[in-house]
């Protein structure tokens, strides 16, 4: 008998779990071996201070982002006051899950089947991938943290299965040397319809390595393909490639979370993917936290009605945010003359400073009010034409 049996070992999953035990819970967390999730790795300083992540996580320490327009011109962002750490998933997500089993979760390796009831008994089934036999587990509620087309929220969450998402393709390639196209310290985000019609592609160092990769929602894209033309924009064809994953990535959260019994969804599971930028890794672990704190509280009240505090919390802090950025995105990624005047206003050292604020503190900075009228200006121009893109 589980208090919670947390369905998928990634950021959100094995944070929910490490919570849980650290509450005195008995948790089961239940992943599939070898998963990797295609991902660019980059995780604010913010991430590392509330999930107690230290820097022998990271990969690469990023002090600059490159923003690429369609016609190539490009402007150069410098991180004040800090830097993006880069990890990558190969070894992050097994140091999360590791890190949630030495707190005492009950590690688990095999495939979600399906949850049965008998009476008020709730049970998740899955499929063991040492024997390949079905297990059958007692528990008292359920996490449901595994992925985008989650089978948990599919089966068991009102809308569970319409749940918008873009597909996300990326190589890990062996890093080059430093030169006039690849920086070891700088992102490269690359806005062009070429390589993406709706979204963007993107260069993220990864010390010895490096991801490139793109996503999009339109199905008629070959992600390989743009991938590899990109890799040849970027003078990159020439690297070896050391692996390839592709995977969806949710657009919104769900407008419910819970199906008012015993499942919560959190994660990807949710929907919790920041727009315009495809930010997942701090919205997952702020996800399972919330969907541990839900559960925590439903376990020590009896009311179920408590999993519905996962969504509540966490729309309560970043619900503006993934607002103005989904807003951003409907306006500047639908071609690529809106794409061209968005790298013009990221020229705006206004645009520069307030966007890495709400990166770095994940919240709006509310402290420079005129700042804000003058982007606010900015934008309209940029996007009814009274101006010209900045040509660099």
């Amino acid at each position: 008998m589980y208090d919670v049996f947390v369905v998928g070992g990634g950021p959100s999953g094995a944070t929910a779990a490490l919570d849980l035990v650290n509450s005195g819970h008995k948790v089961a967390l239940l992943d599939r071996d070898g998963r990797i999730k295609p991902c660019g790795g980059a995780i604010p300083p913010r991430l590392m201070q509330d999930f107690d992540i230290g820097d022998d996580q990271l990969v690469a320490k990023v002090n600059t982002a490159r923003m690429i327009s369609p016609t190539g011109r490009h402007v150069d962002i410098p991180i004040e006051n800090g830097f993006v750490g880069m990890v990558d998933r190969k070894d992050f997500d097994p140091f999360l899950r590791a890190r949630a089993a030495a707190a005492g979760a009950t590690a688990l390796t095999g495939t979600f089947m399906r949850i049965e009831r008998e009476g008020i008994r709730t049970f998740v089934v899955y499929r063991e991938k040492a024997t390949g036999e079905e297990r059958r587990a007692q528990t008292k509620l359920v996490i449901g943290a595994d992925g985008a087309r989650s089978k948990v929220g599919r089966a068991e969450v009102p809308g569970g299965d319409k749940i918008p998402y873009v597909l996300a393709y990326h190589e890990i390639i062996k890093a080059p040397g430093k030169s006039d196209v690849y920086d070891p310290v700088r992102c490269d985000v690359i806005y062009d319809g070429e390589i993406s019609p709706d979204f963007y592609g993107w260069i993220f160092p990864h010390g010895d390595s490096a991801s490139v990769g793109m996503g999009t929602e339109v199905s008629s894209v070959d992600l390989k393909q743009a991938t590899a033309a990109l890799r040849e924009a970027a003078g990159l064809s020439g690297c070896e490639t050391l692996r390839k994953e592709g995977a969806p990535i949710p657009l919104k959260p769900l407008d419910r979370w819970d199906n008012g019994k015993d499942v919560v969804l959190a994660g990807d599971a949710a929907g919790v993917v920041a727009p315009s930028s495809g930010e997942g890794i701090y919205y997952a672990m702020v996800g399972g936290r919330v969907a541990a704190t839900a559960c925590a509280a439903a376990l020590a009240s009896g009311r179920v009605k408590d999993l519905q505090l996962a969504r509540s919390l966490f729309m309560k802090e970043h619900k503006m945010v993934f607002r103005v950025l989904g807003s951003m995105q409907n306006a500047y990624y639908r071609s690529d003359e809106r794409r061209e005047r968005f790298v013009s206003l990221c020229h705006d050292i206004d645009v520069q400073r307030l966007t890495f604020e709400a990166y770095m503190n994940k919240k709006l900075v509310r402290a420079r009010p005129m700042a804000h009228l003058k982007i606010g200006l900015k934008n309209l121009a940029h996007l009814s034409g009274l101006v010209a893109p900045t040509r660099v």
